[in-house]
């Protein structure tokens, strides 16, 4: 059972909250230990709290999950998890996480509880209306940016790496869903209620525009941040997420092997190597000069 309760709380998408690192690393305090023990603490505090939400939507998800061909194998809706188990370590990491967030920081814990409650409420009634559900997706990773800013001294941190993670985090939502329909296929209604409001077509569309305007966005934070190098250094790094996001729209369309972007992130190594290489022309830029 506690095998079957850690697969729940899924673990594999932790990967997401890596976000909250994106104000001490874009701030230049990443070798600041004070404010990189704050960021990890809240980091492992996300983590849990994520747990809950996913905890929470596979109960209520459980009837829909059962008619999917991958999903009915999750702990829940196989019944290797009782659902009185999974509601009590719900309730459990609240209690515990919470208290703690404000101890770590009161802003934080702000952050904190806004992206629980704007979950529950996803769990429950915003993830059958079109289009909202993947901006409530999208606000997760802003609301995980946000973390991170509360739980440093902000010194040079950019605005604009708001807009880039709005979009880049629409795209993926608008991917997921396509990839969904195309699983799914005339069984898609029935396993989510939401991709009746969407189709194939439509989802392109969306997809096009959102990843245009996330690589013109990342282009204009990389000459016009006040924080970046005069040399415009940061520029190199523009191929590599053009990159990315052009692979991961290929793992969509044409293999049709991408769903979940945490697990796209886990397996596809032509992802990870550009993510790599980003990464340390990142560090290079902002720690070497």
């Amino acid at each position: 059972m506690l095998k079957a309760l850690l697969k729940t709380m899924r673990p594999r998408q932790w990967t997401k909250n890596a976000f909250v690192f994106f104000a001490i690393v874009f701030d230049k305090q990443l070798f600041h230990l004070p404010a990189f023990l704050n960021t990890l603490a809240g980091f492992l505090l996300f983590c849990l709290v994520s747990s809950v939400v996913y905890l929470v939507n596979d109960i209520a998800d459980i009837e829909a999950d059962r008619q999917h061909p991958v999903k009915r194998n999750r702990p829940l809706p196989s019944g290797k998890l009782p659902v009185n188990v999974a509601w009590i370590t719900a309730g459990l990491l609240v209690v515990i996480t919470l208290p703690m967030a404000y101890w770590l920081a009161p802003n934080f814990a702000v952050v904190l509880a806004t992206y629980l409650v704007i979950n529950l409420a996803y769990s429950k009634w915003l993830k059958h209306i079109p289009i909202v559900d993947v901006f409530i997706i999208a606000a997760g990773f802003v609301l995980r940016v946000e973390a991170g800013v509360t739980l440093i001294t902000v010194q040079r941190f950019s605005p604009w790496l708001y807009v880039v993670t709005t979009l880049g985090s629409l795209y993926l939502g608008f991917g997921k869903r396509r990839a969904e329909l195309t699983l799914l296929e005339k069984g898609a209604g029935s396993h989510r209620k939401v991709l009746e409001g969407y189709s194939i077509p439509l989802l392109d569309q969306y997809i096009t525009i959102v990843s245009a305007a996330t690589i013109l966005s990342y282009s204009l934070y990389t000459f016009s941040a006040p924080n970046l190098p005069t040399n415009h250094s940061m520029m190199l790094t523009i191929p590599f997420v053009a990159y990315i996001i052009f692979r991961y729209l290929y793992l969509i369309q044409v293999t049709q092997n991408a769903g979940a972007p945490e697990e796209v992130l886990l397996t596809d190594r032509p992802i990870q190597i550009s993510i790599l290489l980003t990464s340390l022309v990142i560090m290079a830029v902002f720690y070497l000069q």
